[in-house]
């Protein structure tokens, strides 16, 4: 009988993000077809919760920030892969990868190795040969970022594309609970609720470029809900008192009911600087929300402006603005076309395709 491939899978730190989502949901796709395990930080709990029971879980870190610098989750990690007999090894960040660099030319059995590009940034001189030359693939989760990296001649022939993928079975258009968590915020009906859901990373997400867009047009019957690791932190508060905007942000913080809230919503909106796919925006989509993004990263590949949903270049702050009033005068039908389209649109990104493309990759490594 032929042996089944082992994967492992490699997170580092704890709190709950994109990345981090994207790994837990591709690790159980992958799980329908090989031995996957995955090695993580001990202090995890939303990805220690969410797959206990289900694949293998290895510890090699407590997830703190100041590990970095320490001797044992290096040697934890070293550790794991060397007796693990692992076929291939897969660091789903730019910070995992740098906890295998240290021993992975002194493995005596090296598996395949493959490594994870989310944007488009290109990594220096020295972080291309000393690290990722040493992947046997590199994946991209958008054209655009692939084209950008070939463009600076990255690794070409190594470039894998694998859109992230979203759970469709969670996220599609219901109002189930539109009413019920409009309740708990205090938001009435009559409101016109804009969501954004992002970590609370203005240099990333662009907080700042929302918060200024949204002051400029915001009605008397808007309100904006930010959703995401920190959003209800002091900074964030701060940050919508400068902009005049008490009374109409709510912090809402993080939540594991992102799918809920999506249903209280009118409108989804992004202001990133940067991302790779951007599953949130994906997921409002499947939702059924009409959504006004950011054309970061991959974002240019699916929403068409004025078609499946609203967009504006990054950093325009004038033309977020403008995108969010142009959503929010839509008339019902015009609404629910746009939403329609939004929804095919995001159906072509589910995580049962991500998984099998990415079954694809890693049984051609190992042949």
């Amino acid at each position: 009988m032929r042996k089944k491939i082992r994967v492992l899978e490699i997170i580092d730190g704890d709190g709950w993000c994109g990345t981090k989502e994207q790994t837990y949901l591709v690790s159980l796709q992958l799980s329908r077809y090989f031995d996957v395990e995955m090695a993580l930080a001990s202090g995890n709990r939303h990805l220690i919760s969410r797959l206990e029971g289900k694949i293998p879980l290895r510890f090699f870190q407590k997830g703190h920030k100041s590990e970095k610098r320490r001797l044992y989750p290096y040697r934890n990690l070293y550790k794991i892969i060397a007796e693990g007999n692992y076929d291939v090894v897969v660091p789903n960040s730019s910070s995992a990868f740098n906890f295998i660099l240290p021993f992975w030319r002194f493995l005596i059995k090296r598996p395949k190795l493959v490594a994870m590009r989310r944007s488009g940034f290109i990594p220096s001189f020295f972080s291309a040969k000393l690290k990722y030359n040493l992947a046997d693939a590199i994946v991209v989760v958008s054209k655009d970022v692939a084209k950008a990296l070939r463009e600076k001649n990255f690794f070409p022939d190594r470039l894998h594309v694998i859109e992230s993928g979203i759970d469709l079975s969670r996220f599609y258009p219901s109002d189930e609970y539109r009413l019920a968590v409009r309740e708990v915020f205090g938001i009435s009906e009559d409101e016109k609720l804009f969501v954004n859901v992002a970590n609370w990373l203005p240099y990333r997400k662009g907080q700042d470029i929302l918060l200024k867009a949204f002051s400029k047009v915001a009605g008397q019957n808007w309100k904006l809900m930010l959703v995401g690791h920190n959003t209800d932190s002091e900074d964030a508060k701060r940050m919508v008192k400068d902009f005049g905007l008490e009374g109409k942000v709510v912090h809402a913080g993080f939540r594991t009911d992102v799918e809920k809230i999506l249903q209280a919503a009118d409108f989804f909106v992004l202001s990133s600087r940067s991302e790779g796919i951007a599953g949130a925006l994906l997921q409002a989509m499947a939702s059924g929300k009409v959504v006004i993004s950011t054309l970061a990263g991959g974002i240019g590949e699916y929403l068409k402006d004025g078609v499946n949903g609203f967009a504006s270049p990054i950093e325009d702050v004038d033309g977020l603005a403008g995108a969010m009033k142009r959503a929010a005068v839509l008339g019902r039908k015009e609404y629910e076309v746009i939403a329609n389209r939004a929804v095919e649109t995001a159906k072509k990104y589910s995580i049962e395709e991500t998984g099998k493309k990415w079954k694809d990759l890693i049984e051609s490594l190992c042949r």
